[in-house]
């Protein structure tokens, strides 16, 4: 690698503190959303909330999290070959499936078995998420950035099923190619730093923590009080 490209890559490292630092510089770019009663801010689990809750802070909309469990192909977790969410919602690349030579019954497991963990997820939330219908509002769906866009493609195709009227991926880092996948099933994509450079959403963040479950109820109660 040339030293020029080397130092162009050292430029990008640590773009952002942490994940609020992250959400609050993504906000800026998303104030046409401010204070409207028909947007909601849907932050991926886990390391999409933080960022997701400083987007609700600044816009004064209310926070929510998006509940989605991908379905990942056998031996190839980050090929999507569907997803499912709350309410029955099950969303199936039929195509994909059957190049993928699996049978109904083998997808009807991987079903039951990542509905069974949705469930467990909806409980560990459901008494400090917001009472919000998606049919007919404007969703802004958030991550801490996008590798594959794998598990935002599923949470845009959810969206969609739930009758979300428009859908706004917002990230702060994203590569090229995720872009333009999601740029297919999404009304809009924000993302701060778009680079082929991209050895992991990590490398841009000096604080990388997990996030915990803990800290994801925290900011929903908290977003709820402030909207």
């Amino acid at each position: 690698m040339a030293v020029e490209q080397v130092f162009q890559h050292l430029k990008w490292m640590f773009m952002f503190y942490d994940r609020r630092d992250a959400g609050r510089r993504l906000a800026k770019r998303l104030q046409e959303y401010a204070r409207r009663e028909d947007v909601v801010v849907a932050g991926l689990l886990r390391g999409g909330i933080p960022v997701a809750f400083e987007i609700a802070q600044k816009q004064h909309v209310p926070l929510d999290v998006l509940l989605v469990r991908k379905l990942g192909a056998p031996n190839q977790p980050e090929l999507a070959m569907g997803a499912v969410a709350p309410g029955g919602t099950r969303i199936l690349d039929h195509s994909l499936i059957r190049k993928l030579g699996l049978s109904e019954q083998q997808v009807d497991e991987m079903i039951s078995a990542e509905e069974e963990k949705l469930h467990r997820g909806e409980q560990l939330y459901a008494d400090v998420r917001p009472q919000i219908t998606v049919r007919d509002k404007t969703l802004i769906a958030v991550d801490d950035g996008i590798a594959t866009g794998a598990s935002m493609m599923a949470g845009v195709s959810v969206l969609r099923a739930q009758g979300a009227k428009k859908v706004v991926v917002a990230v702060p880092v994203a590569p090229p190619h995720a872009v333009r996948e999601l740029s297919k099933v999404a009304d809009e994509v924000v993302s701060l730093k778009i680079t082929d450079y991209f050895p992991a959403v990590g490398f841009f963040y000096r604080d990388f923590q997990q996030t915990t479950d803990e800290e994801v109820r925290d900011l929903l109660r908290r977003a709820s009080q402030h909207i």
